[in-house]
């Protein structure tokens, strides 16, 4: 495939980003040509993958997960997003033809078949650096990857759990806010198997030890109010730990969970039992 870089030509983009004030004709010139390429490309629709989200999504993200398809608009919105800095980040593609990507200091990176390089030969802009290069999008790596699929035995394993505390949590981005927690119970455990989504990597723990230790406060943990309700679950993660235990507290959280206990049982809930989801095995 070949590679096309779009960059802004000005120092100040670069170094400022949407702060620059120059950004908004970057951003303008940015979006006419991304879509451009995305008709060129004859994408009608571009699918997310390794979406990051640091920060809640906004409204009209609500419902952006890995490996839904988004429209060449939103797809749009998406990547001046992330040339912007704001996020959230993630991979857009249509195998075989387009591959996009954001890069540092607002670039971003487009993959497209030569033929479509042809096409887009005579693109120039004012605000934005255009530079072709032969290149191939970075290869996924496939080892090490979690294969279990949340097939019916998976769920009637969880439903047996019943008479303990059974957490799930259901990642569907990397990030702080890229999960959702349920405790799970006999009766609501097919609910929440009607409420995960394919893409996602879902990972249980049963009876843990939430107690709050300056222990579990060193490495990343996930807090959560007491009592703990069947259902989905008010949570906060804390990446890198925390330096006392008030900061948790203090925002009503009294229990915690170590990170690094979901990782012994974890599958991605494809319900055809085709493992499409793409999520490292932490065990």
């Amino acid at each position: 495939m070949r590679e096309l870089v779009l960059s802004p030509h000005t120092e100040s983009v670069r170094s400022e980003l949407a702060d620059a004030r120059h950004w908004s004709a970057y951003a303008a010139e940015l979006r006419g040509i991304l879509a451009i390429v995305i008709q060129q490309s004859e994408a009608d629709a571009l699918e997310v993958g390794e979406l990051l989200v640091n920060r809640p999504l906004p409204g009209r993200y609500a419902n952006l997960r890995n490996g839904v398809d988004v429209s060449p608009s939103q797809a749009v919105d998406l990547v001046e997003g992330m040339a912007a800095g704001r996020g959230p980040y993630c991979r857009l593609s249509l195998p075989g033809r387009l591959h996009i990507v954001s890069g540092w200091e607002g670039a971003v990176h487009l993959h497209t078949t030569p033929q479509v390089a042809t096409e887009l030969t005579g693109l120039r802009g004012e605000s934005v650096s255009l530079q072709w290069r032969n290149s191939d999008p970075d290869p996924v790596d496939t080892e090490g990857l979690v294969r279990a699929v949340a097939d019916e035995s998976f769920w009637s394993a969880v439903r047996d759990m019943s008479d303990h505390v059974t957490l799930l949590c259901e990642r569907w981005a990397h990030g702080s806010f890229g999960c959702t927690w349920f405790l799970v119970t006999r009766q609501n455990a097919g609910e929440v198997a009607e409420l995960v989504r394919p893409r996602s990597l879902l990972c249980v723990v049963t009876d843990p030890d939430l107690r709050p230790g300056s222990e579990t406060l060193e490495d990343d943990f996930t807090a959560f109010k007491a009592p703990l309700l069947p259902g989905e679950l008010p949570y906060r993660a804390f990446p890198g730990g925390a330096d006392d235990l008030s900061e948790v507290v203090a925002e009503g959280y009294t229990l915690v969970l170590a990170d690094d206990v979901m990782g012994d049982w974890c599958v991605v809930p494809d319900p055809d039992g085709v493992n499409r989801g793409q999520w490292a095995d932490i065990r």
